[in-house]
């Protein structure tokens, strides 16, 4: 739960950021958010400031993987993705 709530976080401070800062109106600065951190990135809005530009880089680090772990996380959840973890297979090399 505290994952979602820092997602909706990072998201609503990209927005808000690229609002602010960029001149964008909020859904181009929500649209760019999500483009830039699913790294789809269609390159039809780029940051034109030096402080977006910075801003951007570590926007990027830090929510990567705050995405990238919800996106694995909501698909262990419901199934579709199954993470193998290494107690699992030390207990099946010593059943062996």
């Amino acid at each position: 739960r505290a994952l979602f709530y820092w997602v909706v976080a990072i998201l609503a401070l990209g927005t808000w950021f690229y609002a602010r800062f960029e001149h964008w109106r909020a859904l181009d600065a929500f649209y760019f958010t999500i483009t830039t951190l699913t790294t789809v990135g269609y390159g039809d809005f780029a940051p034109k400031t030096d402080v977006g530009k910075i801003f951007t880089v570590f926007y990027i680090f830090v929510g990567l993987g705050l995405i990238s772990s919800f996106v694995i996380l909501m698909g262990e959840k419901s199934g579709l993705i199954k993470m193998s973890s290494k107690k699992s297979e030390d207990t099946e090399e010593k059943e062996s």
